[in-house]
Parts: C-alpha cells; sequence; structure tokens
C-alpha cells in the first residue's frame, strides 16, 4: 500500500514551494492538498465535498499549516485528536509562525513535531527529505483503530 500526505495549506506558493521541495528530495509519496482547516477535517472524515470518500488508508502523516482559512490549523489538530478514527495519526505543524504560543498549543494538542517553513529552498528540500525519509519511511504507523 502506498502512503501518502495530506498537506493542509492556504498559501499557494508555500503549496508549490512544499510540493517543489518534496519532488527535489525524491519523495514520490502521493501528496492531497486542501486549503482551509474545514476541507482538510471534511477530506478526513468523508464529510462535506468529500461525503462517501474511502476513509482506509488515511494519510500517513498530515502536514498543517496553523493559519488557514475557516477554521485554523490548531482546531483542526485537535479534531483529530478527539476522533478515535484519527488520534493516532501523525501530524506535524509546518508553518511560519514564529510564536513561542503556537509551538506550545500545538504540541499540548497533541502535535508530533513543529516545523518551522525555512525561508531558503535548500534548507526545505532538506526539511522535505527528513519528513519524506522518517515519516514515510522509517516510522511503524500505530494500528488502525476499528470502531467497535
Amino acid at each position: 500500500m502506498n502512503k501518502h500526505v495530506l498537506l493542509v495549506e492556504d498559501n499557494p506558493s508555500d503549496e508549490k514551494l512544499t510540493l517543489r521541495a518534496f519532488r527535489k528530495a525524491n519523495v514520490v509519496n502521493e501528496v492531497h492538498v486542501t486549503r482551509d482547516g474545514a476541507e482538510a477535517l471534511d477530506y478526513l472524515f468523508g464529510t462535506g465535498s468529500y461525503a462517501g470518500r474511502a476513509l482506509e488508508p488515511a494519510p500517513a502523516i498530515i502536514l498543517l499549516d496553523l493559519k488557514l482559512p475557516r477554521i485554523d490549523g490548531l482546531e483542526v489538530l485537535r479534531r483529530i485528536r478527539a476522533d478515535e478514527r484519527t488520534k493516532l495519526l501523525p501530524v506535524i505543524i509546518l508553518t511560519s509562525s514564529k510564536e513561542e504560543e503556537d509551538i506550545a498549543r500545538g504540541y499540548s494538542l497533541g502535535a508530533n513535531a513543529y516545523v518551522r517553513k525555512p525561508v531558503d529552498f535548500a534548507e526545505f528540500v532538506t526539511a522535505a527529505q527528513a519528513v519524506g525519509l522518517f515519516w514515510l519511511l522509517l516510522n511503524e504507523p500505530a494500528p488502525a483503530i476499528r470502531p467497535r
């Protein structure tokens, strides 16, 4: 089964940069992009415009921006962790926010990692390579939680 990535990013430039960095880092996994928090939750839970979408396989990793329209990234993370179906999915906050409060809240809500988007493209490629290597190749995912 090919592991896929969910990228939640509202900035088209950052989306292109992330996808380009993944390609440059030879991360070949499919990346599904949602552009706001509500769309990300619809994708994960098969609601709204994603009603009827097969929920399995779940993303191997979620790259989550914080400053999102409609529903912000911290609220998306809270809802992911509150649901039995998604509470164990790896979530990496990938944001330009340097606010200490965002970092603290992200971890307290259950983020697995917090990566500040590098401004330099070469650094971004290195970060993308590390994400791909660890989370998509080396990390052993939690078993799927089946509803009782």
